[in-house]
This record gives structure tokens, C-alpha cells and sequence, in this order.
């Protein structure tokens, strides 16, 4: 029996979908199959460009479908739905990052335009999605990465109301092929944030010039340059700090996509490593009979769950969101740093156990273990995430305000807010429902409960031993607490959807004395940090906790993640 937690191409029917979506799903999904994993890994190996891939996604509309909203679509099925996109993500990292990154960077090209007014250039979109065009982001530069203040993109004034493009992009994913790449860069006669600008050029045009690929991948992530490329008044489509505001959002939109495509990938990888360990036999045993064989298998499952637990919950903050409430401002920083190395610590895990098979060639796990390194380095480091994140700790944990609850959002509406999120500022004064009731619910819970008594610590923290002016200099410190508060925050969603979706608590125990020991793990590192005054180091000795152990439910934990031994595999 398929374990209902997992994705499994066997059993899957999105059954909570709209028939539309269920069949272009499916029909992803039987493209992949009907390929066949030798055929997948080929190409992986190879590094061929996604031609096949493309012309599917074509033929079925498939990107014109889940990534044309409601105000720009042709038809009914057309609209920006965050649900479906993720389920799209899990797929596509499922089989590949290759796949699921043409079409992020999509996504990604996609969102200056659809927030622009510029309704000539919105329609030009819609219509090359139509023809099953991929779409680029040109954000980021050799010399200054995204550091968006300093481009050398340079538009200089024609005299009829366009300008003349110079200069050179970098790391632009599609670059190769994209019917529009959206373009940032900054006017010769303007200074100052007044002077940005966001424009669509065409990847065909003479003026453009593709330079290389700089990764060694079937993933183009191109190099270009534009060399007095003609700039149209219709093809602007932001100026001044709505183009500055644009780029952010863009990215906050984007960033999401890492954490649904970092699951697919442990998903893959973990049928290929728990089939492989329970079938083969060292000293007249299975590996899976050794007891440091089964903890680090059963940590990797209950992780792995957490995942999918935080990040479907994190769609519906998504979807609900809206000018009164940014709540998703902090979830999505949180999908992008803490699921994304939630999934590198899984891969980890399995690996530890299959050793050198890791490493075969005619292996899905091969690949995974390389391609899970990149989804916590893309959209903004670990580190620059977890900084962002600090932004919200004390309204978080210590200044609830209400909301109305948010429901599940499983059904078929335009997320329209997410092109008219407005200007990127104003962090310290979002605010959030309060986060004990999600912890309240599972107090009998032994685990829950035992982490709930870290958090409350971390609250004392914040209250009595917070960084004085001289520590809040000191990212590596600050770093160190952003981890704890991270911690509470991945807790809190996965509670409030192990409510909605009725998770068995056997699991959601065993996951919690994860996150027991990784709280202690980081207290015991903020002990270490050189900065920590002694107030701080007796407070994160104080944190350090013990799970608590119950041999019976981890018996029964490790029988589900047993259960996948040959439960899928690819066909050849």
C-alpha cells in the first residue's frame, strides 16, 4: 500500500483539483513515466538541452495554463494558482531539477510583467505562453551578483520616448531561448533609484547576444549581453522604484517554488535508498535491521514529512494574503532556507546509509545528491533568508495580533495579490496570529510538548537576554538565534496542518524529538558563538533538551518508512 504522506507516480490522482489540472498533472506525470529513468538520466548525464520537454509543455499548454492569471487568460482554465504550482514543483523535481528549473526561471520572467501596467506587453506574454515559450529574469550581473543598486545595464535616452540598452547579465536561467527576458537596469541621465527600469526584450533579436552557459548542465543559465539594443516605450514595463519594488517581488513569488521541487527530489531519492537498503544483505542481515540504519532512515521520513507539512501550509498564507495581511513575507523566507536544508539534511541521511551506491551512474540518487546543494543557494543564501527572517522575531513570538483563521486553499481562484503586493518595505510592522494555539493542540503530544518548552525559552530570551547594539552587529551571532526562531515558526505550520489533514501522531512525535534535538543543537552553538555574553551562554545551556524516547511508536514510525521498500520505481 502507497504511503499517503509520499507522492507516488503509481497511485497519484490530485483528485482535489479541477479536471483540468488533475489531467495536465497526470499527463506530466505519464510523460516522465513513459520516458523512462534511463532515458531521464541520459539526458541528465549529457547535459541535453529540455527540447522534448519543451515541446510537451507546448503541445499540452501546460505553462500557458497554471502560469497565465485570471487578467491576462484566454480561457477558463488559465489562472495563477499557488496550489497547483506547487504540486507542479513536487513533479518536476520528482523527476529532475533540469525540468523544474525552466520553468521557475519562467515564473521568474513572468513577474514584472504580469505586475506591470503596460497591457501590450502583458498580452505579448500570454500570447508567447501560448505558443509554449520559456520566459527569463535578467536581475543579476558577473560583478555585483543581485545587487540590484549597483547595475552596469545602462539605458541610454533615444530621443523618441525608448532608449539604447548596453551591457551584460549573468546566471539568467533560459537565457538561450526565452520569447521575453525581463531586464532590469537604470537610465544614463537619471540618478538615484528614480532612474531603474524594467524592460522585455526578445533573446532572438540581433542586439542580443548569448555569451555562454556558465554551468556545466542541461540547465542554461546563460550569460548574455545586449549591445545598444533597442528599447521601445511598449516594452517598458516598470520605471523609477516601481522597478526596484518589482524585482523583490518577483523573487518573493519565485522563491517559494524551491522548497516543493527540494521535496520531489527526497521523495525520488528516498524510495531508491530505503529499496536498496532493506534488500541488501551485510553479515547475514538486511541494513535495515541495524538500529543506526533505521534512526537515520525513520529522521530522514519524518523530515521529509515536515516538509511537505510546512509548505503546504505555507500555500494557503500564500494564497489568503493581501494588503492587510503579509504574513507570508515571513513563510516564504522560511520555505526557501529551512525546507531547502531541511531536504539537503535528508539526502544526507539516506546517503549515509547507502554509502557508495550514491555515487552509481544508473542512479536517481546520483543526481539528487548533487542537485539538493543548489535550492538553498538560489533566490537569496541560507544566510541572507535567515536575516530576513530575524525581521519578524518579535512581533512573532511576543505581539500576536488576530486574524480570521486560514482554511485550506485547495481550490481553483487567481492569486492576484501576489502582482500587486505593492511597495517592498515595512517588514517590522507586519504582524501574526499567535502561534501557541498550534502548539496548545498537541500538548499531549510528549514531543510537541517537550519543544513547546523550548520555545517558551526562546521567548524569555528575547525578553531578557536579547543582543544588546553591539551583538546586532554581529551577523554570525544573530545568525545562531535566527535559527531557534526558525525553528519555532517550521513547528508552528506543520502543527496547524497536521490539524487540518489529521497526521498520525505516531509521526508527528517522532518528528518532534527531530526538532527537540535540533533546537539543542543550535543553543549549544549559540553557547559556542564568540560574542554570546555569559547571560546567554547559561540561557542556551538551559534550552538543551532531551526527546522524549518511546520505543513502541518508533517501532511503528519505522514500519511506514519500511513500507517503501519497492513501493516505487522507475521504469527503465
Amino acid at each position: 500500500m502507497a504511503d499517503p504522506l509520499l507522492f507516488n507516480p503509481r497511485t497519484y490522482d490530485p483528485a482535489h483539483f479541477d479536471p483540468e489540472t488533475r489531467r495536465l498533472l497526470r499527463a506530466t506525470v505519464d510523460w516522465f513515466e513513459e520516458r523512462g529513468k534511463r532515458k531521464l538520466i541520459e539526458d541528465y548525464r549529457t547535459r541535453t538541452w529540455l527540447a522534448d520537454f519543451l515541446d510537451f509543455s507546448a503541445k499540452e499548454g501546460l505553462f500557458a495554463t497554471f502560469l497565465t492569471p485570471a487578467a491576462a487568460a484566454g480561457d477558463e482554465n488559465q489562472r495563477w494558482d499557488t496550489a497547483r504550482i506547487a504540486a507542479l514543483n513536487e513533479i518536476f523535481g520528482f523527476y529532475g531539477l533540469d525540468y523544474w528549473y525552466a520553468w521557475q526561471v519562467t515564473i521568474l520572467g513572468l513577474g514584472p510583467v504580469w505586475q506591470s501596467d503596460n497591457e501590450a506587453a502583458r498580452a505579448r506574454a500570454a500570447e508567447l505562453l501560448g505558443q509554449g515559450e520559456v520566459f527569463a529574469f535578467g536581475l543579476s550581473e558577473k560583478e555585483h551578483g543581485a545587487d540590484i543598486y549597483s547595475t552596469d545595464m545602462l539605458l541610454e535616452p533615444d530621443g523618441d520616448g525608448g532608449f539604447r540598452a548596453t551591457g551584460s547579465k549573468y546566471y539568467i536561467g533560459n537565457g538561450n531561448a526565452a520569447g521575453l527576458v525581463s531586464v532590469f537596469g537604470r537610465r544614463t541621465d537619471v540618478e538615484g533609484p528614480d532612474g531603474y527600469v524594467f524592460f522585455a526584450a526578445d533573446s532572438r533579436h540581433p542586439a542580443y547576444h548569448l555569451v555562454k552557459n556558465v554551468v556545466d548542465s542541461s540547465k542554461y543559465v546563460s550569460e548574455f549581453r545586449l549591445e545598444n539594443y533597442p528599447v521601445a516605450p511598449e516594452d517598458i514595463l516598470h520605471t523609477g522604484r516601481a522597478a526596484f519594488d518589482a524585482a523583490l517581488n518577483t523573487v518573493n513569488v519565485g522563491k517559494f517554488n524551491l522548497c516543493t521541487a527540494s521535496i520531489g527530489i527526497c521523495e525520488h531519492a528516498m524510495y531508491e535508498a530505503v529499496t536498496h537498503a532493506h534488500n541488501r544483505i551485510l553479515y547475514g542481515r538486511p541494513v535495515t535491521a541495524f538500529p543506526h540504519v533505521r534512526r537515520e532512515l525513520a529522521d530522514a521520513y519524518v523530515r521529509l514529512v515536515g516538509m511537505k507539512m510546512f509548505s503546504d501550509r505555507a500555500v494557503d498564507y500564500f494564497r489568503s494574503a493581501g494588503p492587510d495581511d503579509r504574513r507570508y513575507l515571513l513563510f516564504n523566507p522560511m520555505t526557501k532556507m529551512k525546507v531547502t536544508t531541511e531536504g539537503e539534511k535528508v539526502i544526507d541521511l539516506m546517503w549515509d546509509v547507502i554509502a557508495a551506491k550514491g555515487f552509481e551512474k544508473d542512479t536517481y540518487f546520483a543526481q539528487a545528491s548533487s542537485e539538493i546543494r543548489g535550492l538553498p543557494k538560489l533566490e537569496g543564501t541560507v544566510h541572507v533568508n535567515l536575516a530576513l527572517i530575524l525581521k519578524f522575531m518579535g512581533n512573532h513570538l511576543l505581539a500576536p495580533a488576530e486574524y480570521p483563521e486560514v482554511p485550506t486553499r485547495l481550490d481553483a481562484a487567481d492569486d492576484d495579490f501576489l502582482f500587486r503586493q505593492g511597495p517592498a518595505r515595512g517588514l517590522g510592522s507586519v504582524r501574526f496570529h499567535d502561534w501557541r494555539p498550534a502548539y496548545d493542540g498537541y500538548a499531549h503530544v510528549p514531543n510537541v510538548a517537550r519543544f513547546r518548552e523550548q520555545a517558551d525559552a526562546l521567548c524569555e530570551f528575547v525578553t531578557t537576554a536579547a543582543p544588546d547594539e553591539r551583538q546586532s552587529r554581529d551577523l554570525d551571532l544573530l545568525l545562531a538565534v535566527g535559527q531557534l526562531f526558525a525553528l519555532v515558526v517550521h513547528g508552528q505550520l506543520i502543527l496547524e496542518q497536521a490539524r487540518l489533514t489529521a497526521l498520525d501522531e505516531d509521526v508527528l512525535d517522532e518528528l518532534f524529538a527531530v526538532l527537540v534535538r535540533d533546537f539543542s543543537a543550535h543553543a549549544v552553538e549559540l553557547h559556542g558563538k564568540d560574542s554570546a555574553n555569559e547571560q546567554q551562554q547559561r540561557w542556551a545551556l538551559g534550552a538543551v533538551r532531551r526527546p522524549v524516547v518511546d520505543e513502541a511508536r518508533s517501532a511503528r514510525v519505522w514500519a511506514r518508512v519500511e513500507a517503501l521498500s519497492g513501493a516505487y520505481e522507475m521504469a527503465p
